[in-house]
């Protein structure tokens, strides 16, 4: 059922309802958060304390105004090379997780149900705004990804593009991703990883403590988190500033 959010302590609650239609609160009653039988968190190397949910609301909110202009020239193709991966099908019903200002949206195809969310209100609006731009009936919704407010093997595809190098928990949003998917769904991830074979180094590592706070996380490693979530990974592509950046598809 539907909560009441006039009673909530979450101040976001009420620009989400205000701004994009939101009813419900995203941290109370969130439905079937189960996860994946068997399954268990991985403990991942993290920065410094201050990479909190709270923390990245913050800051993002203040990035939005910039953020297309930084971001989407670089990433223009390693978006477009991401979602080629996908197994594309009329109908799929979609979801795009903490994708900022929809950069994603014009490389989707059409004929799809697409469902967008954001930590940030204010990314959710710009989100929302590019949407009506390109004439795509998108749903746009204020979420967190750790808790993500639909039922059980919801999704055909979810997408994660510059979030999984960012969230201070990231096993927990793709425990959450694992959860939303139908068996046999697609998981789309690009994003800024440490090679596989080879555990960051003390600079490297030292980096990360200032990028943690301003913009990244620079030493997870891609493969391992997201085969303990349960998926399968079928396609593994480097896309930028000499593998830096990579495209990976896996399959629930």
């Amino acid at each position: 059922p539907q909560r009441d959010l006039r009673g909530c302590q979450h101040l976001w609650c009420f620009s989400s309802v205000r701004a994009i239609g939101s009813e419900r609160c995203i941290q109370h009653g969130s439905p079937n958060t189960r996860r994946r039988p068997g399954a268990q968190l991985t403990p991942t190397l993290r920065g410094p304390m201050l990479n909190t949910t709270s923390w990245n609301r913050l800051r993002y909110s203040a990035y939005a105004p910039l953020y297309d202009a930084l971001v989407a020239p670089a990433l223009r193709r390693p978006r477009r090379v991401a979602l080629s991966q996908v197994d594309w099908e009329p109908g799929m019903r979609v979801l795009l997780v903490g994708a900022g200002t929809g950069l994603d949206l014009p490389f989707l195809p059409h004929e799809l149900e697409i469902h967008l969310t954001d930590l940030t209100p204010a990314m959710v609006r710009r989100a929302s705004a590019r949407a009506e731009h390109y004439q795509r009936d998108v749903a746009c919704h204020v979420m967190d990804a750790t808790q993500l407010v639909y039922p059980d093997e919801h999704f055909d595809v979810v997408i994660m593009h510059l979030i999984l190098a960012v969230m201070p928990r990231p096993e927990q949003g793709l425990a959450e991703a694992y959860r939303v998917l139908k068996p046999g769904g697609q998981l789309c991830v690009m994003d800024k990883f440490q090679p596989d074979t080879q555990p960051a180094g003390w600079g490297r590592r030292t980096l990360n403590v200032f990028t943690s706070i301003i913009a990244t996380d620079i030493t997870r490693q891609a493969s391992p988190m997201i085969q303990h979530a349960g998926f399968r990974i079928q396609r593994d592509e480097p896309v930028l500033m000499n593998g830096l950046f990579r495209a990976l598809l896996a399959v629930k």
